[in-house]
């Protein structure tokens, strides 16, 4: 039966959820109870990512430093560690959990009733069985408990959940790993016939807890092998294309002169940096940490901190919006809501170090494409990430780079401050995600309209700084409308490119906001980007500093011309609607009247095809009767000349014959012909009068149309 049981749960080693809900189903069918659960440690996630993490590290350093980049195998959160050695003694030397309240469950199973659910972490805390279960880890024994209600040993009876289920007689079962780890538990409820659960049964879900214990963690294996490939392949495809900076480039730095901060306007909400250089830019980075005292306070080495400056800017690609300079721009936010918005008292010096360098690094290996476009093409990042793709890989670029030779600007402060430092460093990065700000943002509302203006415990000043991570990422609003223009047309840019991405090889529709065609819309986008992200959080600032209304006044000002250019745009849209209406009436019109004109020139022409004829006509019978009077005179005149004088006869006929033929007939037909072409040409004068009157028409409709247009 057993060999059974365990073929069935090493069939599943792909899929952590469906292992469980096998074994689940095995244990409720071997014991016969009418509850069946399953609790996993957090600890044992964890335990299983450092083994592999550090077998990866040592296989990315080996790389790096064949590539100029050399990783450090240091923790994060302890800079004085080292050597891997004592990561793993340190890791065998945890001390087991000494009461309940310590122990963590990462996730649970439950199957009642046919159905299994995956109860929430408030539920899990709640839950009186998980403290039960807790109490197995802690005891690191089986728990075998015939009537709950009457035990003692975990407060007053009724067992019953929020479902009405009541809880009777319970079996837990600790889950063990290869290295006889604690992994988490096994937790059987009430068997069918009402009866007790008998060492028997005990007995049999120990040895069914053994195969659990190494199929879970298989499993857990085989999750982390696939998350860590997907690690490596962000990680060979940064280093690929990233580099820290060169010796040359430091060394150039550090002999030039630092301008001071006057010089680049650093302290104004107005700043521009347009006209600055690449240079300038780090030049003027380095200002902000020296004004601020960092430098001096922590004594960073002037070499590291310039290499450090220039290997971030580095390591951001030439993207069209989110590159170094947008970094640069919210770092100089930063800096001038802290000391010129008079935030600067209310953190310390590592608080203040940690956020600044948080806004250089908050878009570290931006690529142009958000996070949704990231799930939507699963990439490496988003395998690697479940939420906040491009964030969590902002931070760990970050670590990277700090851990990088001659980059750790943390490299003087004390393993405390370190582990804060790192800690704000995180916390801050991930602000950036917008979706993280609307869930904060609520709580931080509710705060500053209450009047705390302190923010000096810790969940309130982690708020505020989260509020003006956001502030700072989004202060492109609040720049003079000149400045703000062209920066909006940068972040349009870089939203149709994806948007073309997605057209040309997802062959799907982007969003309004990263769809090209709708590119005349970007004066009504902005207004909604102001209204619902920039004007909330700009006005809770400026009830907390009145030093911090120019960035609500600038907010307010950018939003007038942007609702100014959607109402033009709305405006326009609707004159060319009417004015395609009014041309289409007025084509009709002049159809219509082209027609009625056209037929009446047809029955003019009609008309004096019949004049003409009829002219012709009579003329010809005029002339034929003027012929044949005329030869009737000749003969007669023949006669008497031809008594007279028979010659001169001759020839006065035949000069009469001829000029009679030749002048009479042709005075008839040239007045024919006159009295036509005068018709015509007062046919063709009122067909001149007709188009004149069309032109005359045309010219004003099109006077219209352009009108409506402008």
């Amino acid at each position: 039966l057993l060999l059974y049981l365990a073929r069935g749960i090493f069939e599943e080693q792909s899929n952590l959820e469906k292992l469980v809900q096998k074994i689940m189903l095995d244990a409720q069918d071997l014991l016969k109870c009418e509850k069946c659960s399953v609790y996993l440690l957090e600890d044992s996630f964890e335990r299983d990512i450092m083994r592999f993490t550090s077998r990866f590290l040592n296989r990315l350093g080996s790389y790096s430093r064949s590539s100029n980049l050399v990783v450090v195998m240091q923790d994060p959160s302890n800079p004085r560690t080292t050597d891997r050695k004592q990561t793993q003694s340190s890791e065998k030397e945890k001390p087991s959990p000494q009461k309940p309240e310590d122990v963590h469950f990462s996730k649970a199973f439950e199957l009642y009733a046919g159905q299994i659910t995956i109860p929430t972490s408030e539920e899990i805390a709640n839950s009186k069985n998980a403290y039960i279960a807790r109490c197995t880890v802690v005891e690191g024994e089986p728990l075998n408990i015939e009537d709950l209600a009457k035990d003692g040993r975990f407060g007053a009876g009724p067992f019953k959940d929020e479902h009405g289920f009541v809880s009777k007689s319970v079996l837990c079962m600790p889950i063990h790993n290869s290295d006889r780890t604690i992994i988490g538990v096994t937790q059987l409820i009430n068997k069918v016939n009402g009866q007790p659960f008998d060492d028997n049964d005990e007995h049999l879900i120990e040895a069914f807890s053994i195969f659990t214990g190494l199929g879970i963690h298989n499993c857990q294996m085989y999750e982390n092998a696939c998350q860590l490939m997907a690690k490596q392949s962000v990680a060979l495809e940064v280093l690929s294309f990233h580099a820290t900076a060169s010796k040359e480039e430091t060394e150039r730095i550090m002999m030039e002169k630092i301008p001071t901060a006057d010089d680049y306007r650093l302290y104004t909400y107005d700043f521009d940096d347009m006209a600055m250089s690449d240079s300038d830019t780090i030049k003027a980075t380095i200002r902000m940490f020296m004004d601020a005292s960092l430098i001096s306070q922590f004594k960073v080495p002037y070499e590291t901190m310039c290499r450090w400056v220039c290997t971030v800017k580095k390591n951001y690609r030439p993207v069209t919006y989110h590159n170094w300079r947008h970094a640069f721009n919210v770092c100089q936010t930063m800096f001038t809501m802290l000391y010129t918005g008079e935030l600067r008292p209310k953190f310390d010096a590592v608080e203040v170090f940690a956020l600044m360098a948080a806004c250089l690094c908050h878009d570290l290996d931006h690529r142009g494409t958000n996070n949704a476009f990231q799930v939507k093409v699963a990439s490496p990042l988003a395998m690697l990430y479940s939420t906040s793709v491009l964030e969590h890989h902002h931070f760990d670029h970050c670590i990277m780079i700090i851990n990088s030779e001659g980059n750790n600007i943390f490299q003087s402060f004390t393993p405390e401050e370190y582990r804060r430092a790192i800690k704000i460093l995180e916390h801050a990065i991930l602000s950036t995600d917008l979706a993280l700000y609307f869930k904060k943002r609520g709580e931080f509302k509710s705060l500053v309209e209450n009047g705390e203006r302190d923010f000096q415990d810790d969940n309130k000043k982690d708020l505020l700084k989260a509020m003006m991570m956001t502030a700072c990422d989004v202060a492109a609003i609040t720049k003079p409308w000149k400045i703000q223009k062209e920066i909006a047309q940068l972040v349009t840019s870089e939203f149709f490119e994806q948007g073309d991405i997605e057209k040309t090889q997802l062959g799907e529709k982007p969003i309004p906001m990263m769809d090209r065609e709708k590119k005349d819309e970007l004066p009504k986008m902005q207004v909604d980007f102001i209204d619902f992200i920039c004007t909330p959080v700009y006005e809770l600032f400026a009830k907390i500093s009145e030093q911090l209304k120019p960035l609500s006044d600038g907010c307010a000002n950018n939003r007038s011309h942007w609702e100014e250019l959607a109402e033009l745009h709305k405006q326009s849209k609707q004159g060319n609607s009417e004015g395609t209406t009014d041309t289409g009436e007025r084509s009709q019109e002049k159809q219509a009247r082209n027609k009625s004109d056209q037929q009446e020139l047809d029955k003019t022409q009609q008309d004096k095809s019949v004049i003409k004829h009829q002219v012709i006509n009579t003329e010809l019978k005029t002339d034929t009767n003027l012929l044949k009077s005329q030869k009737d005179t000749n003969c007669k005149i023949s006669s008497n000349h031809n008594i007279n004088n028979p010659q001169n006869n001759r020839t006065e006929l035949s000069n009469a014959s001829v000029n009679n033929v030749n002048t009479e007939p042709k005075t008839s037909l040239s007045s024919s012909v006159s009295a036509i072409e005068e018709a015509e040409i007062k046919d063709k004068g009122k067909k001149r009068s007709l188009k004149g009157s069309e032109y005359k028409k045309s010219s004003k409709s099109s006077k219209s149309h352009f009108c409506s247009l402008s």
